[in-house]
């Protein structure tokens, strides 16, 4: 499965990033690579998590950077 992240400034200046295909998976940054590497960290533990659990089983992934 191949996951990527949006991002976008907001108009109070933070950043804004996502991982669309995970509900839930967004976060803020002072920068866009702040909040780029916060979705990525997010998005692994939620996957981890969801593994764990047995709500998903292992598979490869992907992740991919993408200016909204």
């Amino acid at each position: 499965m191949k996951f990527h992240i949006e991002y976008e400034r907001e108009d109070d200046g933070r950043w804004l990033a996502e991982v669309p295909e995970i509900p839930g998976v967004l976060s803020y940054g002072a920068t866009a690579d702040e909040a780029m590497a916060k979705a990525e960290t997010l998005a692994l533990r939620t996957l981890a998590e969801r593994i764990e659990t047995g709500e998903n089983r292992p598979m490869p992934i992907s992740i991919e950077l993408v200016a909204a």
